[in-house]
């Protein structure tokens, strides 16, 4: 039995269709095809329904997908035993934010893959929060606090922010004190989010409002910059406008608590020895600059 054919199989049941197993395999449809219909004859049982709205899995294949996912899962693992030290190989498919991941995530990957040029990297950016297994992704990166989820998590650095306004909207409508006076104000956000403030060792939680919202963190830097409200933003992505003044900090007395930079995962006893390196380059990247996480001192 052809391991392809069985990775291709789990890949199809996944992503619901061909097409989309097609596109993470990095191959035709053409070819997808072929090693299941391949598959399904050395088996001699149906695996798939195939409609033109997808596929989905036969009561056979339902059972069969989770023995194939084990057998590629160890066939990993075991080339990961048997391969020189430091060599990686196969597919490595990373979801990465697009605020901070083009800028600086980016870097590191280049050279995850300078290291190592037998193996692919492809990495989708985007500020969506996606699902790792029903999307095929092998890992995420994460920015801020993470949401419960049984997903495997690990911090490889701190990320730094504060509250931030332009001049002209602090000249226009005051500059808020407390945690109250932030509710009167036009809030940038993301979405119906919750910030959190620092009140001594205490951490208070607000609900702000306001009406300019956006899906990305650069683009809500834009509009602080702009004079559109106070945004909650981390530091990474507003040092150049702290540095010329076109953005000053607001209401010092209540800091942003830290968040984090994460590799995320989906649950398994033995992370691919590919994540296991990117997280060491990550750690080693935000150790080594500092102001990458945005820290700011003074």
């Amino acid at each position: 039995m052809d391991i392809e054919e069985l990775r291709t199989f789990v890949e199809v049941a996944d992503a619901g269709g061909v097409s989309p197993a097609a596109l993470r395999l990095g191959v035709s449809k053409s070819i997808v095809s072929r090693r299941l219909m391949r598959l399904e004859a050395e088996l001699g049982i149906q695996l798939l329904a195939r409609s033109t709205r997808g596929a989905a899995l036969t009561e056979a294949g339902a059972t069969f997908r989770d023995y194939a996912a084990r057998v590629c899962a160890e066939i990993d693992v075991a080339k990961e035993t048997i391969l020189p030290a430091g060599e990686l190989r196969g597919r490595l498919r990373i979801a990465a934010p697009l605020s901070f991941g083009p800028t600086h995530i980016a870097t590191v990957l280049a050279e995850m893959a300078r290291r190592h040029p037998l193996l692919q990297i492809h990495t989708c950016y985007s500020d969506h929060v996606v699902d790792l297994i029903a999307d095929g992704y092998d890992c995420a990166i994460r920015l801020g606090h993470l949401q419960d989820s049984n997903l495997i998590a690990r911090c490889v650095g701190p990320i730094y922010g504060m509250l931030v306004a332009s001049p002209a909207y602090i000249e226009a409508h005051g500059s808020p004190e407390t945690p109250e006076d932030l509710l009167a104000h036009q809030a940038l956000m993301q979405g119906t989010e919750a910030w959190q403030l620092m009140d001594g060792g205490r951490v208070i939680t607000i609900r702000p409002q306001g009406r300019f919202k956006a899906d990305n963190g650069t683009a809500l830097v834009a509009a602080a910059v702009a004079g559109l409200g106070i945004g909650y933003l981390p530091n990474g992505l507003i040092q150049e406008h702290l540095r010329s003044g076109a953005l000053v900090p607001v209401m010092k007395r209540y800091p942003v608590p830290p968040a984090g930079a994460y590799v995320v995962r989906p649950p398994g006893q033995h992370p691919a020895r590919k994540i296991r390196v990117l997280t060491e380059l990550l750690i080693e990247y935000f150790e080594r600059a500092p102001d990458v996480s945005g820290a700011v001192s003074g």
